[in-house]
C-alpha cells in the first residue's frame, strides 16, 4: 500500500452468471493478463534486465529537448554562475564577521539538515547551501520541457529528484557532521556497527533491504493486531475475522472492512490507542475485517474476479450468515476500496442490494491521475514485470514496498540508511514501520489485469469499461450513500483523484478531506489532536480546487465525524452479537492464521 504515509516521527452466495433477471450487458473488451508463455518475449525479457524502469527513453527524449533550448541551458547556466557567486561573497563575509545573507535555504519539512553544525559550522554550511544550489538547479532544468507529454515529463522529474536525493552530503559519513560527531566519540565503533547491520540486512539473493523497525519488538495478537475476536469463515483468498463486542447492545447492521491485498489487514488494528477497530467496536459495532491470504506461486492464475467472487462477494455472504442481516455497511481502504467499489457496481447490475452504504479511505477509482505512482506504470514497465511474474507466479510484495518507499525517499530510504549505518544505531520500535515492513505477494494474473485495466486503459470510470464475472460493470450505477476519506498529503491516491471519482456516483457522497498521508490521515484516533480534516457538505463534487477554497476546517479526528455520518444507516440497536452466535462456528481466535502466512 505505502504515501507522506509514513514518517520516522504511509463479502455472498450467488453463482457467477446470476443477473437478477436482469439482460446481459454488453461486454467491453478487457485488456487480459499478459504474464503467459507465449506473450514472454526475448526482446522484453532483455528490457527487463538492462532497464526495468523503462528510463532510457525517457530521458533521451528530455535530453534532446535541452540540447534543441540553447538560450535556456545558457539562461539557467548563468543563473547558476550568480547564486554560486553570491554565495562565495556571503561566506567571505562571514568568515570576515560581516552581515551576510543565506544564499539557499532547505524546505521547512526538510530533516537532514536539523543536526546545528549545519547552521552554525561555516563548512558544513558552505557545502549545505551548495548542496541545494546545485540540486535547485538539476530539478529546474527538468521542471519546464514544454514538448515532452506529461507522463514522460513526470518520469524525469520523478527520477530526477530521486538522483538528487540520492547524493545528499547527509548520506556520506565524511559530510555528515552527526556522522563525523559521532565517529569521533565512539573511535569509530559506530562504522564497525553499521557495518553489521548492512549484513544483517542483505538478504540471501543480494538485494539490501534496510530495516526500519524493530522486528521483535512487536508480536501478532500479542501486542499488536490484538483485539479480542476470532476466524468464523475462511476459503482459499480469505479469513473473515469477528470482533468481539465492547457495547452492551450493537446497531443492526454489522460493518464489513475490505482492505487492500498489499499490505496485511492489521493497520485498521494495531495497538489500543490507534485502533480503528477497537474504536469501531466501541462505538458499539459488530466488525467484520477480511483478512487476506498472502498468495505463492500456486495463485499465479488468481484473477481479478477471484477476488470479487470468494473475496468480497463470499465474505458478505458470511457476515449474513454471521448476523442474519441483509445487508451491511462497508468500508473499503485503498485497493481495497477499489474492490469494494467494483463489488457494489457487480452488485448493482445484479439487482443485489446487500451493501446499505460504503466508506472509502483514500481510494482510487478514477486513475486519470495517479500521482507519482504513474511513473511506475506504462507499457513497457508493466511488460517488465509481467516477465518477472510468470518466472515467479506473483510480484514479491518487497519490491512493491520499495516502490512506495521510493515516494518518500528522505523519510523513508535515506533517514534510515544514515540511522543505521552511518550512526550504526538499531532499529526502533514503531507499529506502522512494522506493519509498512510486513509485506504481501500480489498474483501475477490479478495484478497485471489490475495495471492495465485501471491505471492503464482507467476503464473503471467508463460504464461498462471493464467486466468481473462475466457481468460489465458501471460505477455511475451505484446509488447507495458513500463517504470518501482521502488525505491532503497523499501520495499513493492523490485527493484530487479521489475526488474525481466520488463524483462518478449515483447516489449521495460526504467527501472529506484529511490532514497528513495515506496512513496517517486514516489512523488518525480522537484525542491527539495531531490532524485535522475539512468538509464542504454544501459544494458538488465538480471542482477539487473551489471544494477546497471553500471547505471548513476541523481540529482533531475525523473518526467522530464518520461516526455521526453512519448511524442513521446502521439500523437501531440489538442484542450484542458474538463471536460464533449465529451459524458460522469459531475457527480459530484473532488475528487468524493467514496473516502470520510469509
Amino acid at each position: 500500500m505505502l504515501h507522506r504515509s509514513i514518517k520516522a516521527e504511509h463479502v455472498l452466495d450467488t453463482s457467477n452468471n446470476n443477473t437478477g433477471g436482469l439482460s446481459e450487458p454488453a461486454r467491453s473488451p478487457q485488456i487480459q493478463p499478459a504474464c503467459r508463455p507465449d506473450r514472454v518475449s526475448a526482446h522484453v525479457a532483455e528490457s527487463a534486465a538492462l532497464d526495468p524502469l523503462n528510463l532510457l527513453p525517457a530521458f533521451a527524449a528530455a535530453a534532446g529537448h535541452l540540447l534543441m533550448n540553447p538560450q535556456r541551458l545558457l539562461h539557467e547556466h548563468l543563473q547558476m554562475s550568480q547564486e554560486i557567486y553570491a554565495l562565495w561573497e556571503n561566506t567571505g563575509k562571514r568568515l570576515l564577521g560581516l552581515d551576510h545573507q543565506l544564499v539557499a535555504v532547505p524546505e521547512a519539512d526538510d530533516l537532514r539538515f536539523r543536526d546545528p553544525a549545519w547552521h552554525e559550522n561555516t563548512f558544513f554550511d558552505l557545502l549545505k547551501q551548495s548542496y541545494l544550489l546545485a540540486a535547485q538547479n538539476m530539478l529546474r532544468r527538468v521542471d519546464h520541457l514544454e514538448d515532452l507529454d506529461e507522463r514522460t515529463q513526470h518520469k524525469v522529474q520523478f527520477f530526477t529528484r530521486q538522483f538528487v536525493d540520492a547524493v545528499a552530503p547527509t548520506n556520506f559519513a565524511t559530510t555528515n557532521p552527526e556522522v563525523l560527531r559521532a565517529t569521533a566519540e565512539t573511535q569509530g565503533s559506530n562504522l564497525v556497527r553499521g557495518f553489521h547491520n548492512l549484513l544483517r540486512d542483505c538478504e540471501e539473493d543480494g538485494q539490501l533491504r534496510i530495516a526500519m523497525c524493530d522486528r521483535q519488538a512487536f508480536s501478532l495478537g500479542v501486542n499488536i493486531a490484538a483485539s479480542p475476536g476470532a476466524v468464523v469463515y475462511q476459503n482459499d483468498m480469505l479469513q473473515l475475522l469477528q470482533y468481539a463486542p465492547a457495547t452492551e447492545t450493537v446497531f443492526k447492521r454489522p460493518v464489513l472492512i475490505v482492505p487492500p491485498w498489499i499490505n496485511k489487514y492489521y493497520i485498521l488494528d494495531l495497538q489500543p490507542k490507534n485502533s480503528l477497530v477497537k474504536w469501531l467496536v466501541e462505538q458499539g459495532h459488530t466488525v467484520f475485517v477480511i483478512s487476506w491470504v498472502n498468495p505463492d506461486a500456486s495463485y499465479a492464475d488468481k484473477s481479478f474476479d477471484d477476488y470479487l467472487l470468494d473475496g468480497t462477494l463470499a465474505a458478505l455472504d458470511a457476515v449474513r450468515q454471521a448476523t442474519g442481516e441483509h445487508q451491511c455497511n462497508a468500508i473499503g481502504y485503498c485497493l481495497g476500496g477499489t474492490l469494494l467499489a467494483s463489488t457494489m457496481a457487480h452488485l448493482q447490475t445484479c439487482g443485489e442490494q446487500h451493501i446499505a452504504s460504503a466508506t472509502y479511505f483514500t481510494t482510487l477509482i478514477d486513475f486519470g491521475t495517479p500521482g507519482e505512482l504513474g511513473v511506475f506504470i506504462d507499457e513497457q514497465q508493466i511488460e517488465n514485470l509481467e516477465v518477472q511474474m510468470h518466472r515467479d507466479g506473483f510480484l514479491d510484495g518487497k519490491s512493491m514496498s520499495s516502490t512506495f518507499n521510493m515516494l518518500r525517499a528522505n523519510d523513508l530510504v535515506w533517514s534510515f540508511f544514515v540511522h543505521n549505518y552511518l550512526l550504526g544505531r538499531d532499529p526502533i520500535a514503531f507499529d506502522l514501520l512494522y506493519w509498512n515492513a510486513d509485506s504481501t505477494r500480489m498474483p501475477a494474473a490479478m495484478h497485471s489485469f489490475y495495471l492495465r485495466n485501471m491505471y492503464l486503459r482507467n476503464a473503471l470510470r467508463e460504464p461498462g469499461g471493464i467486466e468481473l464475472a462475466g457481468v460489465g460493470i458501471d460505477i455511475s450505477k451505484i446509488t447507495a450513500p458513500a463517504y470518501f476519506l482521502s488525505a491532503q498529503e497523499d501520495h499513493i491516491a492523490p485527493w484530487q483523484a479521489t475526488f474525481s471519482g466520488a463524483a462518478l456516483f449515483a447516489g449521495p457522497v460526504r467527501f472529506v478531506l484529511g490532514e497528513s498521508g495515506h496512513i496517517a490521515g486514516v489512523i488518525n484516533p480522537p484525542g491527539k489532536d495531531k490532524y485535522g480534516y475539512r468538509t464542504n457538505p454544501a459544494a458538488d463534487l465538480r471542482d477539487a480546487d473551489a471544494w477546497l477554497q471553500t471547505s471548513e476546517h476541523h481540529r482533531g479526528s475525523w473518526w467522530p465525524d464518520w461516526q455521526r455520518w453512519i448511524e442513521p444507516h446502521a439500523g437501531g440497536q440489538v442484542p450484542q452479537r458474538r463471536p460464533g452466535d449465529g451459524k458460522l462456528k469459531v475457527l480459530e481466535q484473532a488475528p487468524g492464521s493467514y496473516v502470520k502466512g510469509e
